[in-house]
């Protein structure tokens, strides 16, 4: 479990809690998503590689350290992992942004690709790959499978709630991947749906149901 962080900031939980009310509504819900993003973000990008500058403050010139926001690349897993994205990229304006569309067969919960869309030059590239919720795992490892084909720098798995059949199922594909959470949750129920979890992310998000 040493490649699983689960971020315990006061905010984050305060929020998440707030999240998982069933009469959140779906603004207050997006919201709140967004602001957990953000917070998240702190923590997932508190390694990322800093490089020297020269600047001119009002007073001298001195020497300051920047990161290379054009490095980054958040990788969205279709839909949910959109709810994701503004808040990260509050944090981090100038990352690159890809799409990996992915849908949960429902007889078999294997995930099945529709969609598939990155940045140039990876191989130079930091990826942080954002999806709400790590349930069976299965939409995570393909599409970290599928990501792994263009050989990016780094990989990084974010999500809201994981399950730890998912943190299993990750894990055993892709054990070089680190996992961040705001939760671990307690188990999947019989439809693959994580407990006592928030419902359906990408139907709050939304408002699909």
């Amino acid at each position: 479990m040493s490649n699983i962080h689960v971020i315990e900031h006061p905010l984050v939980q305060h929020k998440l809690t707030l999240m998982r009310k069933k009469e959140a509504s779906t603004s207050s819900f997006r919201r709140l998503l967004g602001e957990l993003a953000s917070l998240m973000a702190y923590e997932v990008t508190r390694d990322m590689p800093l490089q020297e500058v020269q600047i001119e403050t009002p007073l001298e010139t001195m020497t300051g350290k920047v990161i290379d926001g054009k490095k980054l690349v958040l990788v969205s897993i279709l839909r949910a992992g959109n709810g994701f994205l503004d808040g990260m990229l509050d944090v981090v304006p100038g990352a690159r942004v890809g799409h990996i569309g992915l849908y949960r067969d429902p007889q078999t919960l294997q995930a099945v690709e529709y969609y598939f869309k990155m940045p140039s030059e990876m191989v130079e590239r930091d990826v942080i790959v954002v999806d709400p919720m790590l349930a069976t795992g299965n939409s995570a490892s393909a599409a970290l499978t599928r990501l792994k084909q263009t050989h990016p720098r780094s990989i990084k798995f974010v999500c809201l709630l994981a399950a730890p059949e998912g943190i299993a199922t990750l894990q055993a594909a892709h054990p070089d991947v680190p996992i961040y959470t705001a939760a671990i949750d307690r188990q999947l129920n019989e439809h693959g749906y994580i407990l006592p979890g928030l419902g359906d992310a990408g139907d709050r998000i939304f408002g699909t149901k």
